[in-house]
């Protein structure tokens, strides 16, 4: 009865050809232009995971509560003195605050006035004492450094402190100053050798020891105005800031190295990885695909007549994609090779029974009317199973996978309807050339003979390798970290990579939510006994202990340095002439001390009286290079002594407002952020933190949390869509076959062809992973397409089935397939290069079990009713 039907539509269309193309031509046409109307795309990615889900609940109640959290870009500023790092991060900060176009809020969670004035006091106790009494220590060069912030000051203060190192009677503190000797002159002489060179005042003064040693790495935060209609969205904020950094000299020229990363960069990376070599892939994919399909027919105007049939059904699909889910995803536009790499299948079936008609004898009519008796309801079939194992994602909480599943079932449905009517329009009114030889195989004879003598050998075989993929599968690996899909040489990758080896800046935190300041004082303090947590932070770790002890430290050091490094009487401004005399003074002073010293302070003096004697002759540009080296640093060095001397009492009410808003929300809750202890780049720590943190706070939430219970959420929707595949399938195979052993015929190669792929997941160590798990479903519809087409030749008595030209067909329907799946393996994006390889060697093993398994299954038809060929 189906068979007839669509005969009758096939022939319908034929009759008429030019008109059917028309109409199809006027369809595509509406279609496109609806497509440019309403075309939309979102490239955010927090819409792939439906959020009903109890954990993507909880972040969106900790967003909504702080939405600072979200879509942030972090900026790390390293650099080569702790001084270039905090006047790079300050002055960047700074601009980007100013330009509200491109960024909502600017924020420095390591910097900023209030840790500049009051960060001495989280030292510890005895770090207090030692740092202070090293700035009362210094108090001479200080003051001289404060008085003339220029490189004749800084002669005048090496000058007084080797005057004071000759005659002191403290062996340690002379001994001390043969490293900042040392650096200073090791980089006078790289400046005037015309090298790049830094130098870091704070470890002169501090000697790198205490805590005025200041990190080399600082960190801005800011959440960028983001446009989710491009694909990029935050692009224009991460051109912006590159756009600063230049204006700002924070370059490798200048000691600053920029690296640029968080949530939105990496995405848009993620993005345009994939979008680099598109365009070669997709023209490797149409000239791939174009050269099997001409294999096939060996006729050009037939592979025309295909491509014409694909691009109307692309563009149709796309118009009714619109239409059902509104928007594209970046998982639903992958419906594009989807599309044709299944649908190019019922051209490939159409187009090759229609040659093997007509080499016959039959006109093209009458080889319509026998290509739809023969094959027109295996099609049917084949497109409707399609459909029902795309469909059954939805619903499940993927929604990226499960608008995928809708707008590709809808396109095997166009597929399907365009290849009974405009493909066999199309052949009638391009008229191909009758093929000059047979379509079928007939020298797959030996293979029909020896399959048929030796299936019990041929079905032992592949029972044996499904075991032994089953035996496997324990060691089958999913990999959840989303992050090891993305390109490891990216710019935002791998500033991310290098944060993640920082222990007290990794972005691999956890977030959770306390009713209350308190409440998260008290929940901190839990979460830093449990094991696999480093530290855990909370409003009250920004007040610190022990104020009362450490402010009478500070309090006494700001009295004895207080005039020293805020001098009322300043000098004259340098010259030539007077920064030649201190150059030239300071380094008597230094052959002095290297005259009186044998040990390595007398060394490093001569060496620096040398590198003075040479700056006091060199030509003025090359003084003034080294001084603006010596200079900017000193004046941040002085700035950042200035401001933590300032240091008062703290409370959870004293502190800045800015600093209050990114702990306690409006309405009182309060932020408790969970750092993991050991490499946070590990999959395994991740897990043990995860639990630690959850066993405490269930509704805890954060990028550990995010990744792991999207990798449950993904392969709990496949589970799931997998088992609801395989029941309506079935249940369709029973509809049309009404024989349980004839399912089992057709299914069974399936599932075998899944297991042979996932043991080959393991042998070749190829872990599963968010991209690559969607060639499972595309496996399964590939697969039922392929054996349906063989077992209802079979139950029609067709015998010998490798001589037939529906092998011909499924041979090089799977190799089109291959051509539309395998170019993705070349992608830059290793996530899609990851998916490419698992389509391709699940495709060989769907087309092992179709041209090997299924006839040693199916054996000699019960009877013969009829000839393929």
């Amino acid at each position: 009865m189906l068979s007839r039907r669509l005969t009758a539509v096939i022939l319908a269309a034929a009759r008429t050809p030019r008109r059917t193309a028309l109409v199809a031509g006027a369809l595509t046409l509406l279609a496109a232009l609806w497509v440019i109307l309403a075309f939309d795309m979102t490239t955010d990615t927090g819409e792939l995971i439906s959020n009903r889900t109890q954990w993507r609940r909880d972040q969106a109640a900790l967003e909504a509560a702080f939405p600072q959290l979200k879509d942030s870009i972090l900026v790390v500023v390293d650099g080569a003195t702790s001084e270039a790092a905090e006047d790079g991060a300050r002055r960047l900060a700074a601009a980007l605050a100013a330009d509200q176009r491109h960024f909502l809020l600017v924020r420095r969670p390591d910097g900023g006035d209030y840790l500049a004035r009051q960060g001495l006091l989280f030292a510890d106790l005895p770090q207090v004492k030692a740092t202070t009494q090293s700035l009362i220590d210094a108090q001479p060069l200080l003051g001289a450094l404060a008085a003339d912030p220029s490189l004749r000051g800084v002669a005048r203060a090496i000058d007084t402190a080797a005057e004071g190192a000759r005659t002191s009677a403290d062996p340690a503190a002379v001994a001390r100053l043969a490293q900042p000797l040392a650096a200073l002159s090791a980089a006078i002489d790289a400046r005037l050798a015309g090298k790049p060179a830094w130098f870091s005042w704070q470890k002169l003064v501090s000697g790198g020891q205490n805590g005025l040693a200041a990190p080399t790495r600082r960190l801005v935060l800011a959440q960028p105005q983001l446009r989710f209609g491009e694909l990029e969205p935050g692009a224009a904020a991460v051109d912006t800031i590159t756009a600063q950094a230049h204006l700002l000299q924070l370059d490798a020229a200048h000691g600053v190295r920029l690296g640029i990363t968080g949530e939105v960069p990496l995405a848009d990376e993620e993005f345009g990885s994939i979008r680099e070599n598109i365009g070669v892939i997709g023209a490797a994919m149409a000239l791939a695909l174009m050269i099997t399909l001409w294999l096939a027919t060996r006729s050009r105007r037939i592979v025309a007549a295909i491509m014409l049939t694909i691009v109307a059904g692309l563009v149709i699909t796309l118009a009714l994609g619109l239409l059902a889910v509104h928007r594209l995803n970046v998982i639903s536009v992958a419906f594009i090779p989807l599309f044709v790499g299944l649908g190019v299948d019922f051209g490939v079936q159409v187009s090759v029974r229609y040659n093997a008609e007509r080499r016959a004898g039959a006109t093209p009519m009458q080889a319509l009317e026998r290509l739809g008796g023969a094959i027109g309801e295996p099609l049917a079939v084949a497109a409707l199973a399609i459909v029902l194992a795309l469909g059954a994602f939805l619903p499940t909480e993927y929604v990226g996978i499960a608008e995928l599943g809708v707008i590709s079932a809808l396109g095997m449905l166009v597929a399907f309807v365009l290849n009974v009517t405009l493909l066999p329009a199309l052949l009638v009114w391009f008229y191909p050339w009758v093929p000059g030889h047979a379509v079928g195989w007939t020298g797959a004879a030996p293979a029909d003979r020896w399959l048929e003598r030796n299936r019990r050998l041929v079905l032992g075989a592949f029972v044996a390798a499904m075991l032994a993929s089953i035996a496997v599968l324990p060691r089958v690996t999913f990999d959840f970290n989303p992050l090891h899909l993305r390109d490891p040489e990216g710019p935002a990758m791998r500033a991310l990579s290098a944060l993640m080896l920082d222990p007290d800046r990794t972005p691999n935190t956890i977030n959770v939510l306390a009713p209350s300041a308190d409440a998260a004082k008290a929940l901190a303090q839990r979460l830093e006994k449990a094991p696999g947590v480093a530290h855990a932070v909370s409003i009250d770790s920004f007040v610190p202990e022990q104020q009362t002890e450490k402010l009478a430290l500070i309090q006494d050091a700001s009295l004895l340095l207080d005039a020293t490094i805020n001098p009322f009487d300043l000098p004259a401004p340098a010259d030539e002439a007077s920064t030649s005399a201190a150059l030239g003074k300071a380094a008597d002073s230094l052959r002095a001390l290297a005259a009186a010293r044998t040990d390595a302070t007398g060394a490093a003096a001569r060496h620096l009286a040398v590198s003075f004697a040479q700056l006091a002759k060199a030509p003025p540009p090359a003084r003034a290079a080294t001084e603006a080296m010596l200079v900017t640093p000193l004046n941040t060095m002085l700035d950042a002594l200035r401001m933590s001397l300032q240091a008062t009492q703290v409370s959870r009410a004293s502190l800045p407002e800015e600093l209050r808003a990114d702990w306690v929300a409006r309405d009182g809750r309060a932020l408790v952020v969970a750092s993991p202890a050991g490499n946070s780049a590990d999959n395994a720590t991740l897990q043990r933190f995860t639990r630690a943190v959850r066993a405490i706070a269930p509704q805890a939430s954060g990028l550990p949390i995010a990744t792991q219970e999207a990798a449950r959420t993904v392969a709990g929707a496949f589970v799931r869509a997998g088992v609801l595949a395989l029941l309506l399938v079935s249940a369709l195979l029973w509809f049309v076959l009404r024989s349980l052993r004839e399912v089992a015929f057709t299914l069974a190669p399936v599932v075998l062809s899944g297991f042979l792929t996932l043991g080959c997941c393991v042998v070749f160590a190829i872990p599963l992973n968010f991209a690559n798990i969607i060639a499972f479903p595309l496996l399964f519809g590939v697969g039922v397409a392929f054996h349906i087409y063989f077992v209802m030749a079979w139950r029609r008595g067709v015998a010998d089935l490798l001589q037939t030209s529906l092998a011909r067909a499924v041979v090089f329907s799977a190799l089109a397939t291959g051509s539309a799946f395998g170019a993705l393996w070349f992608s830059h994006h290793p996530g899609t290069a990851s998916m490419g390889l698992i389509l391709m060697i699940s495709l060989v093993w769907t087309l092992v079990c179709a041209l090997v398994f299924e006839p040693a299954l199916l054996g000699p038809p019960e009877q013969a009713r009829g000839e393929l060929d």
